[in-house]
C-alpha cells in the first residue's frame, strides 16, 4: 500500500469521508493527477508539478485542501483561506457538508490552466 493511501485509511471519521468525497471530485476533474505522499500529507501532483494536497487537522478539526498557485486564483478568493502563507491558499471542510462542489471543480478548472 502506498503512504498516500495509508495516511487517508488512518484518518478518524468523518476527516477520512471528506477526503474520499474530496478525492472523486478532483479526480473526476483531472483524471491524470498523480497521487504522491509529500511532505507528510497525500499531494496531488499534475504535469509533474505540485498542485493540491490534502491535510487532517485533528487539533483544529478540518480536513485542510491546500491548492498551489491559490494565490493566482480569480475566481472564488472568498472561500480562499491563505493563513499567512504567501503562494498556497486553502479551501476547508468541518464537515461532508461543507463541501460545494461546484465550487471546488470552479477551482480546480482554473487551477489547471495555470500548468
Amino acid at each position: 500500500m502506498k503512504l498516500a493511501e495509508e495516511y487517508i485509511l488512518s484518518q478518524p471519521e468523518p476527516y477520512r469521508s471528506i477526503i474520499y468525497n474530496l478525492q472523486i471530485i478532483i479526480e473526476n476533474e483531472i483524471p491524470n493527477l498523480e497521487l504522491h505522499y509529500k511532505w507528510k500529507v497525500p499531494f496531488y501532483y499534475f504535469r509533474g508539478k505540485p498542485f493540491c494536497f490534502i491535510n487532517v487537522s485533528r487539533k483544529r478539526k478540518y480536513v485542510d485542501l491546500g491548492i498551489v498557485k491559490g494565490f493566482q486564483i480569480n475566481n472564488h478568493q472568498e472561500f480562499l483561506i491563505s493563513d499567512k502563507r504567501t503562494s498556497i491558499k486553502s479551501l476547508r471542510y468541518f464537515s461532508l457538508a461543507d463541501i460545494n462542489s461546484t465550487i471546488l471543480k470552479e477551482i480546480i478548472q482554473v487551477l489547471s490552466i495555470l500548468y
